[in-house]
């Protein structure tokens, strides 16, 4: 069995666009939920409307990927508003049940063939992240690390993102250390002492859901402009709960657990994947037990079944506080 193999398929998917990606969503929710315990369980809705606002951008009106960013960025806001103006004012768990509305609502919405103009339908857009293609400046060629092996688009792709993940590193950590990150973090430990004390717990709390939201989209663009491919079924529902595994891997309430879980998570599943794919391809497992195309289902099994036994005996994760994740500690 190749384990070399095994191990350099975990490493790549764990540095990757892909997995840059999600690190971003993942940041963002940690922002809703780590800090100020917004129970959001539709962020895949903002990296959808992050990415189409690029793809549409682009692909349909001809404008600058850049303009695209600006507009993906503004449809992220303009959407935590639309869900947050009416339900942050109720009980926490009716933006849980707005958000994971919203996320399957505009996935319908823009595979649809009312949208098809705009957005493909269900065969979404392709090729519209050149502009940032083009400003590549690693010479061709392949770059090799030990038994990794990494091409200039990726090597690009990955300076570019793990740069913007630092950035946003940077500003959650200034933010979480202000006087703005004080009060949410009051705001999640308890809300009425917070109010109590005079601070306007409403307006933090949709300005929180506006910042995350803008985060995740700029995981929706990473992750589109890698695969120069915008398409709806991309941001189903699992999407979220893959953000939750890692932010709850990480440890929720930290400015480094998002990333840190991201990194493992991608790892384990990739390495999993590898795994099992060399035990049938050598025989040990026979194609009366598990064949290829079932290795995708199975690797769900394995993340739901990691966040339970997570919730169960680690909810903190690997850096946050437990104390911190139970809702009354006194």
């Amino acid at each position: 069995m190749d384990y070399s193999s095994i191990l350099t398929s975990g490493v790549y998917g764990a540095l990757g666009p892909v997995a840059i990606g999600y690190v971003l969503a993942a940041i963002g929710l940690n922002i809703h939920f780590g800090y100020t315990g917004l129970l959001n369980f539709g962020q895949v809705a903002f990296m959808l409307v992050g990415a189409y606002g690029v793809a549409i951008s682009v692909s349909t009106f001809g404008l600058s990927m850049w303009v695209g960013v600006l507009v993906g960025i503004l449809a992220a806001a303009v959407l935590a508003l639309i869900l947050g103006i009416p339900a942050l004012r109720l009980r926490s768990d009716y933006l849980a049940i707005s958000t994971i509305a919203a996320g399957e609502v505009l996935r319908l919405f823009y595979r649809s063939s009312v949208a098809e103009p705009l957005t493909g339908g269900v065969y979404g857009l392709q090729r519209f992240g050149d502009d940032l293609l083009d400003l590549n400046p690693v010479p061709p060629g392949i770059y090799e690390v030990g038994p990794l092996a990494f091409t200039a688009r990726d090597v690009w792709l990955m300076s570019v993102g793990w740069g913007l993940v630092a950035l946003v590193v940077i500003l959650v950590y200034l933010l979480i250390h202000s006087p703005w990150g004080r009060v949410i973090r009051a705001i999640r430990e308890d809300e009425e002492a917070a109010r109590s004390l005079g601070k306007n717990v409403y307006a933090y709390k949709l300005q929180s859901l506006v910042l995350g939201g803008v985060i995740g989209a700029l995981g929706g663009m990473v992750f589109t402009i890698h695969q120069q491919s915008a398409h709806p079924d991309g941001f189903d529902p699992v999407v979220t709960f893959f953000l939750y595994t890692m932010l709850v891997l990480g440890g929720a309430g930290r400015v480094f657990g998002p990333v840190l879980g991201g990194l493992l998570f991608w790892f384990l599943m990739l390495s999993f994947d590898a795994f099992l794919r060399e035990l049938m391809a050598t025989g040990y497992i026979p194609p009366e037990i598990l064949v290829p195309s079932d290795v995708g289902a199975l690797r769900l099994a394995l993340v739901g079944l990691g966040l339970l036994l997570l919730m169960a005996f680690r909810p903190q994760g690997i850096l946050g506080n437990r104390r911190e994740m139970v809702l009354d500690v006194r």
